[in-house]
């Protein structure tokens, strides 16, 4: 063991101690990130960016679901890889400035959190048709809308992060 200091002890903290660190480092992250002024501007373009998928999405879900009577849950999915890789590139090229050194891990991780919203904008949509009753179109804008900071979360603290 060459060690430059021989007083430092290293030793592996267990599985739950470190997610407990994780977590709270990830919450101090965010708890900082909220109070600078250029993150709120580049959550408005992040939004701004993703304005045109939204509207498109919008418009194929209504498609799929009144014209060709396809099921609401099933219509929800046509966003996952068009909508998300049509996203990456504006994202990873105007908004957020991708510095992973490689594209295709980069390209996971962006996937990877897509996945994450597109779950929770379902679990949402989901409710809102199911349990309140709501329609369908409107209940899908709201999921989405819904489900963009938590992807925006997601895609700044880990996939395009510094």
């Amino acid at each position: 063991m060459s060690d430059s200091s021989p007083t430092t002890i290293e030793f592996e903290l267990p599985l739950g101690a470190r997610m407990r660190h994780g977590v709270r480092r990830t919450h101090r992250r965010v708890k900082i990130g909220v109070r600078h002024p250029g993150n709120w501007l580049q959550l408005i373009r992040f939004g701004a960016v993703g304005a045109s998928g939204y509207v498109i999405n919008l418009a194929v879900f209504a498609a799929c679901v009144h014209l060709f009577s396809i099921d609401y849950r099933l219509a929800s999915v046509h966003r996952v890889p068009g909508f998300g890789g049509q996203q990456l590139l504006a994202e990873s090229s105007l908004d957020i400035r991708a510095k992973e050194h490689h594209p295709a891990r980069q390209a996971i991780k962006f996937f990877a959190v897509s996945l994450v919203a597109y779950g929770f904008s379902f679990v949402v949509l989901t409710s809102l048709v199911d349990d309140a009753g709501m329609d369908k179109v409107i209940a899908q804008a709201i999921a989405v809308v819904v489900a963009m900071p938590l992807s925006f979360i997601g895609q700044k603290l880990w996939s395009f992060r510094a």
